[in-house]
C-alpha cells in the first residue's frame, strides 16, 4: 500500500477531533479500595480496609461513629453497595457536618429489615422526614451485597435500593445545607458493615 502524507493528516486531525469531542465522566470514585484517603474518622468505632472492601464496626465503647469525606457535595447522584454482616444498623449522611461524634444533616438509613432502610431521618433535628412504604422493605436483602442510589438536587431527594424507588422528598431545610457525605455506624454494639463502589457524579446546576 502506498504511503499517502494527505489521508495520513486528515486522519490524525479527525482522531484528535473525536477525543476532543468523547464527553469525559465526571464521577467521583469516594473510596480507593486500598486505604482511608480522603476521608475523616470521626469517634472511636472501627473503619478500616480489608480486602478491597471499607469496613466499618463496633467498638469496645459501642457509641456512634462517623466516617466522612473531606469534601463537600452538593448536588449529585451516589451509588454504592452495602452488606450487612451483623445487625447492619448504619446509614449514609449526605450535606452533612459532624463535631465530635455530634452529627448535624440528614441520614439515608441503611438498617435490618423492618427499619425502614432508604428512608430520611434528620439527626438531632426533626428525626424522620420520610419513612418507605412498608411493602417497600421486601427490595432489602440482608447479608447480602446491595446497591443503593442517592439522587440529590436542591431540596429535592430520592433514593433507591436495588432498582426500587424508596422515597421521593422535597424540603427546603435540606435544600440550604452544606456539608460531607458520611457513612454511619449505629450505637449499641454488635454492627458490622462492609461497603464498596462508592461513586458520587456532581450535578450541575441548570
Amino acid at each position: 500500500m502506498r504511503f499517502n502524507p494527505k489521508y495520513s493528516i486528515v486522519a490524525i486531525v479527525l482522531s484528535l477531533f473525536s477525543v476532543a469531542c468523547t464527553p469525559k465522566s465526571n464521577t467521583i470514585d469516594l473510596f480507593n479500595g486500598e486505604n482511608l484517603e480522603g476521608w475523616v474518622n470521626h469517634g472511636e468505632e472501627k473503619w478500616y480496609v480489608e480486602d478491597g472492601l471499607l469496613v466499618c464496626e463496633s467498638g469496645p465503647a459501642a457509641q456512634y461513629g462517623y466516617l466522612s469525606t473531606v469534601d463537600f457535595y452538593d448536588d449529585f447522584e451516589l451509588t454504592l453497595d452495602f452488606k450487612q454482616d451483623a445487625n447492619g444498623n448504619s446509614g449514609v449522611f449526605i450535606r452533612s457536618t459532624v463535631e465530635g461524634t455530634k452529627v448535624s444533616g440528614w441520614q439515608v438509613e441503611v438498617a435490618p429489615p423492618g427499619d425502614n432502610t432508604g428512608g430520611i431521618y434528620e439527626s438531632y433535628g426533626r428525626g424522620w422526614l420520610i419513612q418507605p412504604d412498608a411493602e417497600k422493605d421486601k427490595a432489602l436483602k440482608m447479608g447480602e451485597w446491595n446497591t443503593m442510589k442517592i439522587r440529590v438536587v436542591g431540596p429535592e431527594v430520592t433514593t433507591w435500593l436495588n432498582g426500587t424507588q424508596m422515597i421521593n422528598l422535597v424540603d427546603e431545610k435540606i435544600g440550604a445545607g452544606k456539608g460531607s457525605i458520611a457513612l454511619q455506624i449505629h450505637d449499641g454494639g454488635g454492627i458490622k458493615v462492609s461497603w464498596r463502589n462508592i461513586k458520587l457524579t456532581p450535578i450541575e446546576a441548570e
